[in-house]
């Protein structure tokens, strides 16, 4: 079922490693197909290296299994749990980035000191509670904290983010990353200042509708 997404999710996944977002089988994409309502997520403690559309492994919106052979990921609760509240989203991507992943285990969310942050996220990446790995306790605190920014960082643990589809939850994962490193850099060299909401929300703006090729 879902070959696909599947084959989608392999490359997904193949992005964490290459961006230096995760190490060994830690982290995790998945996909919510938007026809079925079901959830492709990465086998546990698969190596990347390794993984191949076999690896993914099908849920419905309840956990129960629907295909494949494995046990899925550890965080596929709380990845059912944010589906659940947030029917806009068909991406989301877990990371331990390691800057990123420094602000969360000091419980600090990120500023917007750069304009990539504002293009990328529109605001401040927030940081939320410290919740346990396992069950749906991640997943409450991403809902409750993510806001309307596609990224998180969670006290003590790592990264969390979200997205329309799972290109756009791993590209926010990677600039979460990129935008920790540079605001951690700057913080070496002296207090960076805040740009004004008025000038973030206008580069969030012209990020959105301008930029690109529409």
């Amino acid at each position: 079922m879902l070959e696909s997404i599947r084959e989608e999710l392999v490359a997904l996944h193949r992005e964490l490693p290459k961006n230096n977002l995760v190490t060994w089988t830690g982290g995790n994409v998945s996909i919510r197909d938007a026809e079925t309502g079901y959830v492709v997520i990465k086998a546990s403690g698969v190596r990347y290296e390794n993984m191949g559309p076999e690896d993914m492994v099908i849920v419905d919106l309840d956990g129960n299994l629907i295909e494949g052979s494995l046990k899925p990921s550890s965080d596929t609760a709380s990845h059912l749990y944010i589906y659940h509240h947030r029917p806009d989203l068909n991406g989301i991507v877990h990371t331990h980035s390691p800057y990123a992943t420094a602000f969360a285990a000091v419980g600090r969310p990120i500023p917007v000191y750069l304009t990539a942050q504002a293009d990328e996220f529109g605001g401040p990446i927030p940081c939320g509670d410290f919740a346990l790995i396992g069950g749906e306790e991640i997943g409450k605190v991403v809902v409750n904290s993510i806001g309307s920014c596609p990224a998180i960082l969670l006290k003590n643990h790592g990264v969390f983010t979200v997205g329309p589809t799972g290109k756009a939850a791993v590209q926010a994962a990677v600039m979460v990353e990129d935008v920790a490193r540079t605001v951690w850099l700057a913080l070496q060299i002296g207090q960076p200042e805040e740009i004004p909401d008025e000038m973030v929300a206008r580069l969030h703006d012209r990020y959105t509708n301008v930029y690109g090729q529409k």
